[in-house]
């Protein structure tokens, strides 16, 4: 399942998978955003990548703890698992979005490891849409169709004591949002995801 180097790094610098065609269209709070075209679509595909200070386990048990979303994750307001079965997990989403109606979505939840050659491990969790598998739609809440996209984390700083973390979103929040304003709103939040991560990732019930 895993992509990219599964050695640690040594420096601060983010870095992308091997894949191609992004632009680079931002820097903030240590996050490199970048954007790319997805064909027949004005929605287009978002990445970041930066540098969180706790170890890649550490993070991947902050992902993994859906649960507790609502408490840390922008604009989520409810959050839980539908069901799981060793590496695959179904979670429900609703989100409070400024601006627009409330989103909700089911998804599907992948994860993977790697162990490198000197014993540190990277994380890979993708995710797709799995509507059915969920809560029927609701009143009040728009239905998102599309969204899929994946963490990487892999280990940086000395020893592995940091995370060089990736992450990719393709969605389409559905409704009647102009793709400017969609494409505009993800690029925004991901540095502000990368910040919410950052200082859950200091609870010590993650280490």
């Amino acid at each position: 399942m895993l992509v990219g180097a599964s050695t640690a790094r040594t420096d601060d610098e983010p870095t992308l998978s091997a894949d191609t065609g992004w632009q680079h269209i931002d820097d903030k709070n240590g996050v490199a955003v970048y954007s790319r075209a997805r064909v027949g679509s004005g929605i287009r595909e978002f990445k970041g990548a930066g540098i969180i200070a706790a170890p890649p386990a550490t993070v991947e048990k902050v992902l993994s703890d859906v649960a507790a979303y609502r408490n840390f994750m922008p604009y989520v307001t409810e959050a839980r698992i539908i069901s799981q079965d060793g590496d695959k997990m179904v979670a429900y989403q609703r989100l409070n979005v400024p601006f627009v109606s409330n989103r909700d979505y089911t998804i599907q939840i992948e994860h993977g490891t790697m162990e490198g050659p000197n014993g540190t491990m990277s994380y890979r969790d993708t995710w797709q849409t799995d509507n059915e598998a969920g809560p029927p739609e609701r009143h009040g809440a728009v239905r998102v169709k599309v969204n899929e996209g994946s963490w990487m984390l892999e280990p940086a700083g000395q020893g592995g004591d940091s995370t060089q973390a990736t992450y990719q979103i393709y969605t389409d929040s559905g409704g009647v949002v102009p793709a400017f304003i969609a494409n505009r709103a993800s690029e925004m939040i991901i540095p502000r995801l990368f910040e919410a991560i950052r200082k859950q990732a200091r609870d010590p019930r993650y280490k």
